[in-house]
């Protein structure tokens, strides 16, 4: 019988092998540059927070995150060189040894636009760029760049750069996670564990799902959390339709309530719905829900090596069959989607998407299944998410606070 993965602790021992850190730079920085080597690119221009993370191993606060403001350049021939804030690029030259100290440099492009391009910033560092690719020989190719503001891009194009699309590559890069990538994913699962203990145990009539929400941020904070990206806490008549959000809603008795817990530790992050009774439950309640596990269950069962996501996909019902009048109006409730740095890399499993362009599973992807069912009563639904490895043998679960059957927290 297989062991279950590992989900060690958070601290590094001398008794023990858990994540070897410099082991998961070096494999996340040769997958970036094979994906580099194999393409018509001379060099990776990179502003894609999960990216920049994935090539530099650097990582500075959230709310800088989508600014637009870090960016990194990766050329065949070099480590690659990061630009960041300011203080955030001298504090790398302290701590991050990996990186040269030369390629650690500060960098301001605009803040999406609050510094305006006629300020020039842009301008020179697009010649900074250009200078760096001529002394590498690599001028003449096509730079790849992930995501970009648009004065950017045109700036590149103004100097002579050709730009083309990274993203794809470094998405195809990231696909299959290392052991210690599987350990970070597992043990970022073990903490939403012991916070759906947590949330049982409170969820009562007259608790708010706002209060659910930061009970579930403090206890993810105090477990050693780096992001609580999100938590979705829907209850009662706001489970059908699905918000994708929390309210102030005032929990009541019989409720159905489902909760989606988004964090990451160590970058690495989970996706993790799980739906709760409140006191009781009814039978419209539990036939939404097992309809709901079935169709998970089906999900899981197909996973293995060498299935196509359209296998797993056609398990599901069709958007019709659970109310939806077709499946752009239902996409992401029957719904699975790739787990690593990012919340949503590859693979993407719908009916959507998967049913015309399959991706072929491999052992080493990791990703979450997710399957909606509205309940009878019209206004009640059940949402469950497990999130699974593909190993030789088939899945591997991270995913461990029960779910096989609606949990009613605190019956009466």
């Amino acid at each position: 019988m297989s062991r279950p993965l590992a989900a060690p602790g958070h601290m590094g021992v001398d008794y023990e092998e858990r994540v070897d850190f410099d082991r998961l730079r070096r494999y996340r920085l040769e997958r970036a540059q094979k994906a580099l080597a194999g393409s018509e690119c001379g060099a990776f221009l990179l502003f894609d927070f999960y990216n920049i993370r994935y090539t530099t191993q650097t990582w500075i606060g959230g709310a800088l995150g989508d600014k637009m403001t870090r960016y990194a350049l990766l050329t065949r021939s070099a480590k690659p060189t990061l630009w960041d804030f300011g203080s955030a690029a001298r504090h790398h030259k302290l701590y991050a040894p990996w990186l040269d100290p030369d390629d650690c440099r500060a960098g301001m492009l605009g803040m999406r636009g609050a510094i305006a391009p006629s300020a020039g910033l842009m301008e020179s560092a697009v010649r900074e760029i250009k200078g760096m690719l001529v002394d590498a020989g690599v001028a003449d190719q096509p730079v790849g760049v992930d995501i970009v503001e648009p004065p950017f891009l045109f700036e590149m194009q103004r100097q002579g750069l050709r730009v083309v699309d990274c993203q794809q590559l470094m998405l195809d890069a990231r696909l299959i996670k290392s052991p210690d990538e599987i350990m970070l994913l597992n043990q970022a699962a073990a903490m939403v564990d012991g916070v759906y203990q947590d949330i049982v145990e409170v969820l009562k009539p007259g608790i708010r799902e706002n209060e659910i929400v930061a009970l579930a941020n403090k206890r993810l904070y105090d477990m050693g959390s780096d992001q609580v990206e999100a938590i979705n806490a829907v209850s009662g008549e706001r489970c059908n339709p699905h918000p994708h959000n929390f309210s102030d809603r005032i929990i009541r008795p019989g409720d159905q309530a489902f909760f989606d817990i988004i964090h990451s530790y160590n970058g690495y992050r989970t996706c993790y719905y799980r739906t709760l009774g409140v006191g009781r439950s009814t039978e419209a309640q539990r036939s939404a829900y097992g309809k709901a596990r079935e169709w998970m269950d089906a999900a899981i069962a197909a996973v293995r090596p060498g299935v196509g996501t359209d296998e797993i996909a056609a398990v599901w019902p069709t958007a019709p069959e659970f109310g939806f009048e077709n499946e752009m109006a239902a996409f992401g409730l029957q719904f699975g989607h790739g787990l690593g740095l990012g919340l949503h890399e590859r693979p993407i499993i719908s009916r959507l998407n998967s049913m015309t362009a399959p991706v072929e599973l491999q052992v080493g992807m990791v990703f979450a299944l997710e399957t909606y069912c509205p309940a009878s009563d019209g206004f009640s639904a059940a949402r469950i998410e497990e999130e699974v490895v593909v190993t030789p043998e088939g899945p591997r679960i991270l995913t461990l606070f029960p779910a096989q059957d609606l949990v009613v927290a605190n019956p009466y």
